[in-house]
């Protein structure tokens, strides 16, 4: 069967395939892309058209629907971002003799300041991660490595033990699309993953003695994955909020990350050393950062400086 005339599904699965085995792509990835395309091939079918038939007109039109229906900007734009992907692959296997999502330009991400957390916010959750449950040292470690790096939770519950032997100065990170970077590692962060390993280690050996084989992850678990999965450590994070005195609305690995930027940054760290750590592949990604801090001199001008406040002789 051709390209041509095959169902609208074996493109998507074709596509995945081909992102999978040639890019690496993200299970997370993979997953959205794939409901992505479901959702507009949906949309095509209802129509009587398909993939290998569609004009520009025919996805404005989706992403019309899409804006109509109350989407996200940034769904939207991921949306977007999986169609012209597909068709840029499709033209490229020569399923279509021309891409028509060439001039289609996206919704464009709105600059939202990122939340984060002050370094005395952060100093109280590792220090309830120290003594919080059974799991204090496991809990330490994880915690001193993202806000040590700055990792996203998908790269860090699934990184590989190995990553972490020999008490390394740096770690070894595999991003999104199977990038890989290295971030510096902090004493204290070092100084966990040294406690971690002894415990690990040790439960590792009665496993084994037990017919259990030993996992490739520093962060084992039962899970399918094999590892602590995303859930379980975002739980984890509302927990030692809680158990911090701090709002766990404000608490999520993702602003313990924004916390490793805007803090790097406060205390002179350049823009683009702050990219490469996050693994950020656009420096505008980053910037964002920058109006944080803005934000916050701003904040603290009006509240101390003396000519910024108003005269109550005047009133």
């Amino acid at each position: 069967m051709s390209a041509n005339t095959s169902p609208m599904g074996l493109w998507i699965a074709t596509f995945l395939d081909a992102q999978a085995a040639e890019l690496d792509a993200a299970t997370n990835t993979q997953m959205a892309y794939g409901r992505d395309l479901r959702d507009f091939g949906d949309w095509l079918a209802r129509r009587d058209d398909h993939f290998a038939t569609l004009q520009r007109d025919h996805i404005e039109g989706y992403l019309i629907e899409c804006e109509a229906q109350g989407l996200a900007v940034s769904t939207r734009a991921r949306r977007l971002s999986a169609i012209k992907q597909l068709f840029r692959f499709a033209y490229e296997e020569g399923w279509r003799t021309d891409n028509p999502t060439v001039q289609i330009r996206g919704p464009g991400k709105s600059k939202r300041l990122p939340k984060s957390l002050g370094i005395d916010d952060v100093d109280r959750l590792l220090s309830v991660a120290r003594s919080h449950g059974r799991d204090g040292v496991r809990n330490t470690c994880l915690m001193e490595l993202l806000y040590a790096t700055g990792m996203r939770v998908t790269e860090l519950v699934s990184l590989p033990v190995a990553a972490a032997r020999g008490n390394p100065q740096m770690l070894l990170v595999k991003g999104k699309g199977g990038k890989e970077r290295l971030v510096p590692l902090s004493e204290p962060a070092r100084a966990a993953i040294l406690d971690w390993l002894a415990e690990r280690d040790s439960a590792e050996d009665l496993g084994t003695r037990a017919g259990v084989p030993p996992s490739r992850y520093l962060f084992p678990s039962r899970s399918k994955e094999g590892h602590l999965t995303r859930h379980r450590f975002f739980m984890l994070i509302k927990e030692l909020a809680v158990a911090s005195g701090i709002s766990p609305d404000s608490v999520t690995p993702h602003t313990i990350r924004h916390a490793f930027a805007t803090h790097l940054l406060a205390g002179g760290a350049d823009l683009r050393v702050i990219q490469t750590m996050l693994g950020h592949s656009d420096l505008a990604t980053t910037e964002i950062y920058t109006h944080v801090l803005e934000d916050r001199k701003r904040a603290l001008v009006l509240e101390h400086h003396p000519l910024a406040k108003p005269d109550i002789s005047k009133t």
